[in-house]
């Protein structure tokens, strides 16, 4: 292979991970610290409407993101061409796992979508040229034929990409959610057994705390502001998490509201149930650690320690017998 195909091969493959980070940077980015943003804009434009007078459309539009402005126009017109082909279970599928993952920077199926369109194409083109240019065209079988099997294989596996960055981000989101609960319960209890109502202990769990858990418990209180009831906006909220041990909870407290039980007592038995659970999930986790430090050690530890400790004695050996 020549010099000139070794230096557009490295040249594609450069764009083609640019513009997968670049996505990945700008397209796929959580919406955490969105909220400080969003009030920076705000002073923002307040302190300029203050000096220059009301901003102009054009102005407010300049002023937003690149990624609002431009990718994700791109995405949304990308994805509604090919969404009317998808099934309108394959919708309601990728709704779930983004109310799952926490609707990250607040994308849409639309949205997702496009993503996982874009993906693909960068992906396909990417490794359609990078091996067309290694092969040649020369060869039916070298040459093209590959170039486009490998090809359509990184067109499938764009994809699925952004499908497998979204599981991670519901697994990690889960995680935080089942290590925040018993201490959230405890409060919940600690705010009801003082007087405070079971909406208001809700809302101060939201203003206190900044993690996915407030966050689930301050829509509940949205919702409840907008007219639904408790017991919806509670299975709502279970919905949207998908973890047993939030599903246990909600299904106390709806039984308890439907019974006429005293809420304070379900939140006692659930934050003690809770903190029993962690601290069984933490024992688990000690009982796993060895297994899981075998494998470093035979493999990795033992290897260099065989070395250090028999590797004189072979040498010594060597000399005697070849010496």
């Amino acid at each position: 292979m020549d010099t000139p195909t070794l230096i557009i091969i490295f040249t594609i493959i450069i764009i083609g991970g640019l513009s997968v980070f670049a996505l990945i940077r700008f397209g796929l980015q959580g919406s955490s610290g969105g909220g400080g943003d969003v009030q920076l804009r705000l002073e923002e434009y307040a302190g300029r409407s203050e000096l220059s007078g009301p901003l102009s459309l054009e102005e407010i539009e300049m002023s937003q993101p690149f990624s609002k402005r431009v990718i994700r126009p791109i995405l949304v017109r990308l994805a509604q061409s090919f969404s009317r082909l998808s099934p309108s279970k394959s919708k309601e599928a990728a709704e779930l796992k983004l109310d799952l993952a926490g609707r990250p920077n607040n994308w849409g199926t639309t949205e997702f979508f496009g993503i996982r369109i874009f993906v693909a194409l960068v992906l396909g083109v990417l490794l359609f040229l990078v091996t067309l240019l290694a092969y040649g065209t020369g060869n039916i079988l070298t040459g093209s034929t590959i170039a486009l099997l490998f090809g359509l294989v990184g067109a499938l596996i764009g994809f699925m990409l952004p499908v497998f960055w979204l599981g991670s981000r519901t697994r990690r989101r889960q995680t935080e959610i089942i290590k925040s609960l018993p201490d959230a319960l405890d409060l919940l209890t600690i705010a009801v057994e003082a007087g405070m109502g079971f909406d208001g202990a809700m809302q101060k769990l939201s203003d206190k705390w900044d993690n996915e858990l407030s966050k689930g418990f301050g829509k509940v209180v949205q919702e409840m502001r907008l007219g639904i009831v408790r017991r919806e906006a509670l299975k709502n909220m279970e919905r949207t998490m998908g973890v047993p041990d939030v599903t246990t909870f909600v299904a106390a407290i709806i039984q308890a509201e439907q019974l006429g039980v005293s809420i304070a007592k379900i939140l006692r038995v659930q934050s003690e149930q809770m903190r029993i659970k962690r601290r069984q999930r933490a024992q688990e986790m000690a009982n796993k650690a060895p297994i899981k430090m075998l494998f470093p050690m035979v493999f990795l530890i033992f290897p260099a320690l065989f070395i250090i400790l028999l590797g004189p004695a072979v040498l010594i050996l060597m000399e005697t017998n070849f010496g």
